[in-house]
């Protein structure tokens, strides 16, 4: 059995870890203030940035679905994996080393199926490219050099050859200590009638990464012909390989990709390969299947900018019917983006492979340069179905082109492409094509909106609280009735050393929101901001106090959610924000006096009437103390 893994190991590894390159790998983010960065949640689709990464505190916190965490959490929710593999991934990414307690001398060995599985899809790939290089090989380096493939891209995309023989790659990995389970559940072999065998057998392969750079599967393209098992064959289903979330060439591209807000999606292999030795570094291709929603969610995470989406997505397709298929179907997933999208396709039916061998590198540059919208070619390709020298077939071309310009989203781009569908169809009466393609829109609105507004009313109550909150429901954020109480239990999360004392001696009834009473209740319960702890440990401690899955994601917000002042003045606005609060506290009790002294009689227990009446100066006093300290939430701090 594998040995347990120290805590002083977890949180050393943890400490020693950035969260936001960790996040970085998955999610484009932006400066959004002094120790805050937001990027588009990895979690859910959203089209504006809710997903916050506090790099000095080690957490994030989306406000929009609610997932939080520290970098630990956000890995097992990234990438589906255990809380130990999690830990032993990030151990393995800083070279930290585990000193793994009671397994005894074969605890590296039972490290998480996941870093195994990586493991040996990264040694297959080292077989696989040390393959190449043998005579046997010569096929597959024909196949790249016919293409203009050097042994330098061969290297930079890490191309490989799968051997004649039936087993060699399983025999050289079994051999390496890794276990024919292991290397089944990776995909890299299977069962034989003779015993374990090799997936891949005679074909050039190229290995396909995830965003953080680990091997996750192969693609396989065929070079014999009395090989019948189809022009490619890609790594099946795996708990690393999900070909609807991958796309071969993202670990190259995904910087350049961020910097440059674009991205070229191309059909293959070797598309990506001429793609980026061309000069077109953010070109991606998916691996086995057709490029869907799940790979454009991937890329606009990649996409974002500061404050909009502003991407430019570009499809290149082959110039054959095939090719123009692939991207009518692609405009179908277009509405799901607010940025624009094109379509570029190489002349003469040629892929950019195909073009580049031909017309050099300037030529594929060039034909990105020449993209085209992607409404324009969608609504051009309907047409081209279509005798626009008859009357008949302009009266069809309408029919069927009215609908597609009608789900355009954006009304003043939907309104220029009804005016320009009027003259390529040659239809004279621009306004009746411009009412016909409203109307159309608005029907499909009428039909679509009734449960669009079901959803939205779904998704509005999701967050009520659950067992063990007392009855709470998740605050709002903008309540400016709990500014203070909401404030408060940030810098107590966020800043438990500059909180200190002052925030530990609030007692719990400045906090009657009963979400926050619960968060201010667990705080106290691990010693409060004298416990000495602070960052991601100190989050994790207080979590532990939280049985519930909405206060969870309440606290991570509270760690999370940036404060409104900057870096250096945020011990003066702490100060303020804990004056308010206990201002209003003392107001509370202020009240409750004048009250008892209007039953009181003055003539009737003098002694007792002075000593409440003094009490109310005293209160009244600290009370004014407690004003000057305190900040207007309305007024900006810093």
């Amino acid at each position: 059995m594998p040995g347990r893994i120290p805590d002083r190991d977890i949180t050393a590894i943890r400490e020693r870890t950035n969260i936001e390159d960790i996040v970085g790998d998955y999610v484009a983010l932006r400066r959004a203030g002094a120790d805050s960065l937001k990027g588009l949640c990895p979690f859910h689709d959203e089209k504006s940035p809710s997903f916050h990464v506090r790099p000095n505190h080690g957490h994030f916190h989306c406000f929009g679905c609610g997932e939080g965490g520290d970098v630990y959490t956000f890995l097992q929710k990234q990438e589906h994996i255990t809380f130990v593999e999690a830990v032993e991934q990030l151990a393995d990414r800083i070279g930290y080393q585990i000193n793994y307690e009671g397994g005894g001398t074969s605890v590296a060995r039972d490290r998480g199926t996941r870093a195994r599985l990586v493991a040996a899809n990264a040694a297959a790939q080292k077989f696989y490219a040390e393959q190449l290089l043998t005579p046997d090989a010569k096929p597959a380096r024909d196949y790249l050099l016919e293409r203009d493939f050097d042994q330098a891209a061969s290297v930079q995309f890490g191309c490989g050859f799968a051997p004649l023989s039936w087993d060699s790659m399983t025999k050289a990995l079994l051999a390496q200590g890794f276990e024919f389970a292991e290397l089944e559940a990776a995909g890299l072999s299977q069962q034989g009638q003779r015993g374990p065998r090799d997936r891949f057998r005679r074909r050039l392969l190229w290995p396909i990464r995830n965003l953080a750079g680990d091997i996750i599967g192969f693609g396989a393209r065929k070079l014999f012909d009395d090989d019948t098992m189809g022009k490619y064959m890609n790594t099946p289903e795996t708990m690393l390989y999900k070909k609807s979330q991958v796309l071969f060439g993202l670990d190259h591209a995904k910087k350049n990709i961020a910097k440059g807000h674009q991205v070229v999606i191309v059909e293959g292999y070797t598309d990506v390969m001429a793609m980026h030795l061309s000069g077109v570094t953010t070109a991606v291709a998916s691996c086995g299947t057709a490029f869907g929603e799940d790979h454009l969610a991937l890329l606009r995470r990649l996409l974002m900018d500061d404050s909009y989406f502003r991407g430019e997505v570009i499809y290149t397709f082959d110039g054959d019917a095939a090719g123009q298929a692939a991207a009518l179907k692609a405009f179908e997933g277009e509405q799901s983006i607010a940025g624009q999208t094109f379509v570029a396709i190489a002349p003469d039916g040629m892929d950019p492979c195909e073009l580049r061998q031909r017309s050099g590198d300037g030529a594929v540059r060039d034909l990105v340069a020449r993209r085209i919208p992607m409404f324009q070619f969608a609504i051009r390709a309907v047409l081209a179905g279509h005798d626009l020298d008859t009357a008949e077939g302009r009266v069809h071309a309408l029919r069927d082109t009215v609908p597609v310009v009608a789900r355009i989203k954006d009304v003043a781009l939907r309104d220029e492409y009804a005016r320009q569908l009027a003259g390529w169809v040659g239809w004279e009466d621009v306004g009746q094509v411009l009412r016909r393609v409203r109307e159309q829109s608005t029907s499909t609105a009428v039909s679509t909106g009734a449960a669009a507004r079901s959803q939205a009313r779904t998704r509005a109550g999701a967050q009520l609280a659950g067992p063990g909150t007392g009855g709470a429901a998740r605050p709002s954020p903008t309540d400016p009735r709990l500014w203070p109480q909401r404030e408060a239990l940030k810098a107590g999360l966020q800043h438990p050393a500059i909180a200190g004392t002052v925030f530990d001696s609030l007692p719990v009834e400045c906090f009657p929101e009963p979400a926050y009473a619960l968060i201010r209740a667990a705080i106290a319960a691990v010693g409060g901001t004298a416990s000495g702890l602070s960052g991601a440990q100190w989050v994790e401690t207080v979590g532990r106090e939280l049985d519930n899955p909405v206060l969870a994601s309440l606290l991570t917000e509270l760690a999370v959610e940036p404060m409104p002042a900057d870096e250096n003045a945020i011990p003066r606005y702490i100060g303020s924000v804990l004056a308010r609060l206990q201002e209003i506290w003392v107001g509370e009790q202020i009240a409750d006096i004048k009250s008892r002294l209007r039953r009181m009689s003055p003539g009737d227990d003098p002694d007792a009437y002075n000593t409440v009446f003094g009490d109310l100066v005293a209160l009244e006093a600290y009370r004014r103390s407690l004003l000057e300290q305190a900040v207007d939430p309305n007024a900006p701090v810093g």
